[in-house]
């Protein structure tokens, strides 16, 4: 019996995991706590460790989104304005992205960049993740989230070590 429902868990996580918002929303959740390690930490070097798994994964996220998740969203659900917005808030991501990865957590600014990119990340997921919003409306359009899950996890994995780590990993970093 419990081999049977450990098994029947395992079937559920995997099932999870290959759904495509199940493996974007768990790029968040990584995101999320290495952005709060980065609040807590007084270490210059873990700063900069930090960051750079931040840049990385946020690099590979933005990629896979644009490149596979929303030309399916907008080819499902039509919505123009939800896919243009999550464009233009890739965007700006992307440029505080680049100063960060000029940086060293000794330059004055370094901090504020990560912060206000936080804050940039926190309101994009919420935009995501609200109901009626991106993630609801791939939910409500029918879309095959399984199969795009697994052109995610491919496409991530084309892309090297570097942008594998979230989906779900919830490494810490010391």
């Amino acid at each position: 019996m419990a081999s049977k429902s450990r098994s029947s868990f395992t079937a559920r996580a995997r099932s999870k995991r290959a759904d495509a918002i199940g493996l974007l929303k768990a790029d968040h959740r990584q995101v999320e706590a290495w952005f709060s390690q980065f609040s807590r930490s007084r270490d210059q070097r873990k700063k900069q460790q930090l960051a750079t798994h931040i840049c990385d994964a946020l690099t590979a996220h933005t990629t896979i989104e644009e490149e596979i998740f929303y030309p399916a969203f907008i080819e499902a659900t039509g919505d123009k304005d939800t896919h243009h917005e999550a464009v233009v808030e890739h965007a700006g991501a992307k440029k505080l992205i680049a100063e960060i990865q000029a940086m060293s957590p000794d330059d004055d600014y370094y901090d504020a960049k990560v912060t206000v990119l936080s804050e940039m990340i926190k309101h994009h997921v919420k935009e995501e993740e609200r109901p009626g919003g991106m993630f609801s409306e791939a939910k409500k359009a029918d879309m095959d989230l399984r199969a795009l899950g697994e052109q995610l996890l491919a496409r991530k994995q084309e892309m090297g070590p570097q942008s594998r780590a979230p989906f779900g990993s919830r490494a810490q970093v010391r």
